[in-house]
């Protein structure tokens, strides 16, 4: 029984720095971020360029399915007009895109 001692006895290598044990952490870092944070930056960056392209005349609709023509385009603001003589303020960043000139008439 001796022998079994000296093999308890001896402790185990100390591990030293291993890149290889990282490695898929890094892997799945970089898919997570070229599959979910940059095409949703890409988007944030086109919905920032819609909106600061925004002008009077322009037909909107809103986070809310709201249709409407802006009236009057402030720096925070606009004046949607969604029906004959019906205007509402909306935030800007509530628009969610621009709709073809004449939707609202052929509603």
């Amino acid at each position: 029984m001796p022998f079994i001692d000296k093999a308890f006895a001896a402790g185990a290598a100390p591990a030293g720095f291993d890149i290889m044990s990282f490695l898929p952490m890094i892997v799945i870092f970089v898919l997570f971020w070229f599959l979910m944070v940059r095409p949703q930056q890409k988007k944030m960056k086109e919905h920032q360029k819609m909106l600061s392209e925004i002008q009077k005349g322009d037909e909107v609709i809103t986070q809310g399915g709201v249709l409407g023509r802006v009236v009057k385009a402030g720096e925070q603001f606009l004046t949607l007009e969604i029906a004959n003589g019906v205007e509402i303020n909306v935030q800007r960043p509530a628009v969610t895109g621009k709709v073809e000139k004449g939707t609202l008439k052929s509603l």
